[in-house]
């Protein structure tokens, strides 16, 4: 009689000519490691209630509120979404999901790492990866730069994997369990109504000592400051998260006006 870690089966990888003793261990103790959690999986199922009141729970948080969320520049554009931090936390609150990123192979003579990001759902059977490469570049203010200090290829593939991990595991995880936590992340970020006006003036002067005004805090959420509500600081919120962690500039969050030919030219005639 086989025994349920009997019936699993692992698919055969390739394996180098000769290995050494402790790369021996750890790939039978990965492989038993993955038999073992498949098989708690199936003993311990998750409880959706639990998962939900946990998840309920963290998202009131305001620390995970305050990270919850990334903003960035792309093709002109601000792209903004849920950021791994929230992803990691709801996978905790889920269970039964493992997720992680390797590095596969480096090759700095051509400048690239190889990467694999995965999420999988132990229970359902569910799995989510991708295998991708990531350039040992950056892009600066004055271009595409080469990276070849170690720490700061280790930062940027770090980085870079971080982002596919994210999508992994939003991936595995219910749609309704993750708009529901972003709702709620966002309630959270807004607080009770009677706190909210401070909340907003307070964001505007922190705004400001940037060099920000509300004139160009109204333009870029298309809302007149008197009609803001919990959204709107929601927006702020995130927005000044990003800035301070260096993931947007302020000239990318809000460009400086541009004067074209026309407005050279219809100036002299205004003064006069």
């Amino acid at each position: 009689m086989t025994n349920a870690i009997d019936r699993i089966t692992t698919p055969h990888l390739p394996t180098p000519g000769h290995l050494g003793q402790a790369t021996a261990i750890e790939q039978s103790r990965a492989v038993a490691e993955v038999q073992a959690a498949v098989v708690a999986a199936k003993q311990m199922p998750r409880d959706v209630d639990r998962a939900f009141a946990d998840m309920r729970r963290s998202c009131a948080q305001p620390t995970l509120a305050g990270r919850a969320f990334f903003s960035f520049p792309r093709s002109g554009e601000t792209v903004s979404g849920p950021s791994i931090h929230l992803a990691r936390e709801l996978a905790r609150c889920w269970g039964n999901i493992q997720y992680g990123v390797a590095e596969l192979r480096r090759d700095d003579a051509a400048g690239i790492s190889e990467m694999q990001a995965f999420a999988w759902d132990v229970e359902t059977n569910t799995r989510s990866a991708a295998i991708f490469i990531v350039p040992h570049r950056k892009d600066t203010k004055r271009g595409v730069k080469d990276i070849t200090d170690l720490r700061d290829v280790y930062e940027n593939n770090a980085n870079q994997g971080a982002r596919r991990v994210r999508e992994a595991i939003f991936a595995v995880l219910p749609q309704w369990f993750t708009e529901e936590a972003q709702n709620l992340c966002r309630a959270t970020l807004a607080g009770p109504a009677p706190d909210l006006g401070k909340k907003i003036d307070a964001a505007v002067q922190a705004y400001s000592k940037r060099g920000i005004t509300a004139g160009q805090l109204e333009e870029k959420l298309g809302v007149r400051r008197a009609d803001w509500g919990g959204e709107e600081f929601a927006q702020l919120d995130i927005l000044f998260g990003s800035l301070r962690r260096g993931e947007i500039t302020q000239d990318e969050a809000f460009p400086p006006a541009r004067v074209t030919a026309a407005d050279v030219t219809a100036a002299p005639a205004e003064a006069a």
